[in-house]
């Protein structure tokens, strides 16, 4: 029981960030046909840019509530320069956008190395973090006890993005760029505004990913190398652009990891559910959830 219950809590805490960093994706992917590679990085800036900011305050527990909106704001506007400067002469050359993006990547780590060097930097974790609580008899991390509230935030989040999607003027103007691009350029929809809003959102909800990864584990340069793929495979086994499926996904896919992860190692467990999920396709290529359209293309 108490094994249970503590992979339980893993997984729940892995798929939250699985979450956000799958929600931004299932934005800049699943909305727009963007195969962002550099997403990964941007987790890894958010999670730098909670080490930046506890190095200026010095308080770890301010400085953590201060870092969730800063990694969103920067995560955001690097989402923004991103699809400024490179990716909206790409758009419908899906495979352009992956190998460019790519670059972009590999740009962004070695900056890194550059700022802060190659070893692992720490963020030190508040001191109201630090312990553990006994749950049904299993000592359970604060910590971990800190992310399984981010849930709740992240259910709010989704749920929010799934309302502005479906019930705003907004929402109705990313899925009308979606669907058919020059139509709604004909129709009075500023496709531009609506491309750097999303990718402002996708980006910045990925640099809250990373801030959450630093308490749970160091932060490095190749940080975002270790949950771009996961998010992906989030998102694919969701379906595309379907954010009920990629909270769903999320969690499945964390708690499935965690759990095999018992009789393995980390490496296997990754590799097993890679291998299930890629079975899951084979039954449902569209995913758990498709995209309902009147479309004949």
């Amino acid at each position: 029981m108490d094994m249970i219950l503590s992979q339980l809590v893993a997984g729940v805490s892995v798929g939250s960030i699985l979450l956000l960093a799958a929600v931004g994706l299932a934005l800049t992917f699943g909305q727009m046909g963007v195969i962002n590679m550099a997403h990964g990085e941007f987790i890894m800036v958010g999670a730098y840019t909670a080490y930046v900011v506890q190095s200026v305050l010095g308080h770890a527990g301010i400085s953590l509530l201060v870092a969730i909106p800063t990694a969103f704001l920067v995560g955001g506007l690097l989402g923004v320069l991103l699809e400024q400067l490179l990716i909206r002469h790409m758009y419908h050359r899906p495979l352009d956008t992956l190998l460019a993006t790519f670059g972009v990547g590999i740009i962004l780590q070695q900056l890194a190395r550059d700022v802060f060097g190659a070893p692992a930097v720490d963020v030190r974790t508040p001191s109201w973090l630090q312990g553990s609580v006994e749950i049904l008899g299993t000592a359970v991390p604060t910590s971990r006890i800190f992310i399984l509230g981010l849930v709740v935030a992240v259910v709010a989040v989704v749920a929010g993005l799934s309302l502005l999607m479906t019930h705003t003027a907004l929402g109705r103007r990313i899925r009308a760029v979606v669907l058919n691009r020059n139509l709604a350029e004909t129709s009075g929809i500023s496709t531009r505004s609506t491309d750097r809003l999303t990718f402002f959102i996708g980006s910045g909800l990925a640099g809250v990913a990373g801030v959450t990864i630093t308490l749970i584990g160091s932060t490095s340069p190749t940080l975002g190398t270790s949950y771009i793929v996961d998010a992906f495979l989030v998102v694919v086994a969701g379906g595309i652009g379907r954010i009920k499926g990629a909270v769903i996904a999320a969690f499945s896919l964390g708690i499935l990891q965690a759990f095999i992860e018992v009789g393995t190692t980390a490496s296997i467990a990754k590799f097993l559910v890679l291998v299930i999920v890629v079975a899951f396709l084979q039954i449902r290529p569209q995913g758990l959830f498709s995209v309902r359209t009147r479309s004949l293309a």
